[in-house]
């Protein structure tokens, strides 16, 4: 939370204040009556961190060279939502956010707008959130601060960046921030109702309300975005006021969980699967144990494994920092109960230990818990049983390159679809299924 004084510096105090929750600072019992209310403030709980990173820009001397500069906060936030509006994980009154801004010069404006469009299509495609809308909202027309040409030459710069992005948009008049106009994104849930996620705004104004500067060249030129060649302006640098775009990708975290759970129904794709490896003892013996937990260290990375194979997933993904969820099922119960559980459970992969597998040194797995949503997941798990059979024990395990871009992912096959193709309890070495996890996660990478 912040003190009033940084909020009515920002405007929020003024035009957002019904939307925020309000603290009292508690004084110190010891000091005098007059004293106390001399001490007494209010402080209002963050709604939004633009603020703060306002007061993080302003820590220290910058420069053109400095910019653009990016901050992300995915701290709490608060906001005094109306008690009718409320509706599940879809609209609390404390949620998360990935809360970015970037501080840039008026002549970086149409490529950091281009750059977060193309995130924002690229993590919605990733996520299988697509369609989605694209929305301009203009100036409201009350609870605005700033010129209304500061605000047409936003709205025209927001106007030009959605026009060369090649998407449909539409406009919301009068739904801007008080601060500036946005590009809002638009997502449907299951039973038709809009919800906004992502935000992409144009603010002019709490850079000049907190004062902020840089020093750059022909401050002039540089103030209107212009390119200059005079070496005369050139050799004097002066103070510009950055411009700052506000930025949140997912938007409400919670929001954008909920249509998440919604769309996929507990039945995820493999690289979001929070359950992905289940991997079932036929007993408890030491030896099956044992096999059981070398096998989970191999597929997560940690074990002993060929380093030419390591080498090799390593140039063709970082695998690196990859967590995969892998649970091993080795409770005295009979084998029956424990698939049935991982199945209950929807785990993606489920493997199979026992004595003739210690034998073989190799797992036996099913992979028909894994949805196909891209045509990249389908051609893997295909080409998994005629590579298998082709196998020889201590050889490389090469994948051939397939188009694995985000755009490859077939809009025919958002909905969840199981292949008919995908061979059960293939015998596999733990490499290989090691091999095959991060092909999986690849196209996410």
């Amino acid at each position: 939370m912040y003190k009033s004084s940084l909020w009515k510096t920002s405007g929020h105090w003024e035009n957002y204040a019904d939307d925020m929750y309000a603290v009292i600072q508690r004084s110190d019992p010891e000091s005098q009556q007059n004293e106390q209310k001399d001490q007494d403030e209010e402080y209002g709980l963050k709604p939004m961190n633009c603020p703060g990173h306002c007061l993080i820009f302003a820590s220290k001397a910058r420069s053109y060279r400095d910019l653009p500069l990016r901050y992300a906060d995915f701290s709490p936030l608060h906001r005094n939502e109306g008690t009718g509006t409320l509706s599940g994980l879809t609209r609390v009154r404390c949620f998360h956010q990935d809360d970015g801004h970037i501080f840039c010069r008026p002549s970086q404006i149409k490529e950091e707008i281009r750059k977060s469009l193309e995130f924002v299509k690229l993590t919605y495609s990733v996520l299988g959130l697509e369609p989605y809308r694209l929305v301009l909202s203009t100036r409201p027309q009350e609870k605005y601060i700033g010129s209304i040409e500061e605000w047409k030459y936003a709205e025209a710069a927001l106007v030009e960046s959605l026009n060369d992005c090649g998407s449909n948009w539409t406009i919301d008049e009068g739904g801007g921030a008080f601060y500036g106009p946005k590009i809002d994104i638009i997502l449907q849930d299951t039973g038709g109702k809009d919800h906004q996620t992502a935000t992409i705004q144009l603010d002019f104004q709490l850079p000049k309300r907190f004062e902020l500067q840089y020093q750059a060249p022909a401050p002039a030129q540089e103030q209107n975005g212009q390119l200059c060649n005079d070496r005369s302006l050139l050799n004097v640098e002066g103070p510009v006021t950055p411009i700052l775009i506000h930025r949140a990708v997912l938007g409400s975290v919670e929001r954008i969980m909920a249509l998440l759970i919604e769309k996929y129904n507990g039945i995820w794709p493999f690289w979001l699967n929070p359950r992905q490896i289940a991997i079932i003892t036929v007993n408890n013996s030491p030896e099956v144990l044992e096999f059981a937990r070398q096998a989970k260290n191999i597929i997560q990375g940690f074990g002993t494994s060929n380093s030419e194979q390591e080498r090799y997933l390593d140039k063709r993904i970082k695998t690196r920092g990859i967590n995969i969820n892998i649970k091993v099922f080795d409770k005295t119960t009979s084998v029956s109960h424990k698939i049935a559980v991982a199945k209950s459970q929807r785990y993606g992969i489920i493997v199979l230990v026992g004595p003739k597998d210690i034998q073989s040194q190799t797992l036996s797995v099913d992979f028909s818990g894994i949805p196909n949503r891209s045509q990249y997941t389908d051609d893997i798990l295909k080409k998994i049983p005629l590579k298998a059979k082709s196998h020889t024990v201590g050889e490389l395990i090469k994948w051939e390159e397939i188009d694995c871009s985000a755009e490859h992912i077939d809009p025919s096959k958002q909905e969840t679809k199981f292949s008919a193709t995908k061979q059960s309890h293939i015998a596999l070495p733990p490499e290989w299924l090691r091999s095959i996890v991060h092909e999986l996660i690849k196209v996410y990478s």
